[in-house]
């Protein structure tokens, strides 16, 4: 017989492959660290650009809230969609199919993007429109929902027009200000976890 005291009991599922020196441990691209099936937080590849650090700040204070978080670390996690307008950069973001089939087993998805504007609202519309999932947005850029929404992206305050919506997943908060790299400050972690309670389903909701 087993009796926990005080403590939330988790079991987390090792990633495929060693973490890398960049990115504050996290995991290699293509990975994921699986804790539940409550909220899964979508990182980028680690690269010299694209810094994870906050992603695991945020996955423990979840974690530490009972809320049950896993990780994934997108395969193709640099670069723009194909459809983006800006097309600077040498490499695509994408999805695998696996991953597409990963997230939509969630019932919220935490993406986390980097800072250049138009590559956080591109990468989250593709996201949110191969799964059928709420979605919260954190990034270090200013975005709003009317961004989201300007390019189709369903959206809690701001809709598009039927003809011009553009994904199944629906943005419902937006946390900005969290800078890759930098150790995320604790009223950000306390914002992302009110804000992830408030559309998190009740327990033994649907």
């Amino acid at each position: 017989m087993k009796k926990q005291i005080g403590r939330h009991l988790s079991f987390v599922e090792c990633r495929e492959s060693m973490g890398m020196g960049v990115g504050g441990g996290l995991a290699a691209r293509a990975t994921i660290s699986e804790s539940g099936m409550d909220v899964i937080v979508i990182a980028m590849g680690p690269g010299r650009r694209h810094i994870t650090k906050p992603v695991c700040e945020i996955t423990y204070a979840l974690r530490e809230e009972g809320i049950d978080t896993s990780v994934l670390v997108v395969n193709a996690g640099s670069g723009v969609p194909s459809d983006a307008p800006d097309m600077t950069t040498s490499t695509y973001f994408g999805l695998d199919p696996i991953e597409v089939e990963r997230i939509q087993q969630y019932k919220v998805a935490i993406i986390h993007l980097g800072n250049v504007r138009q590559h956080i609202i591109y990468k989250a519309r593709l996201i949110l429109r191969n799964v059928d999932i709420p979605a919260i947005v954190v990034a270090q850029a200013p975005v709003d929902f009317e961004d989201f929404a300007a390019i189709g992206v369903k959206t809690v305050r701001v809709m598009p027009a039927d003809e011009d919506i553009n994904t199944r997943g629906e943005i419902k908060e937006i946390i900005t200000g969290v800078i890759r790299g930098v150790t995320a400050p604790q009223d950000k972690l306390d914002e992302i976890v009110s804000k992830v309670q408030q559309v998190l389903p009740p327990r033994g909701g649907d």
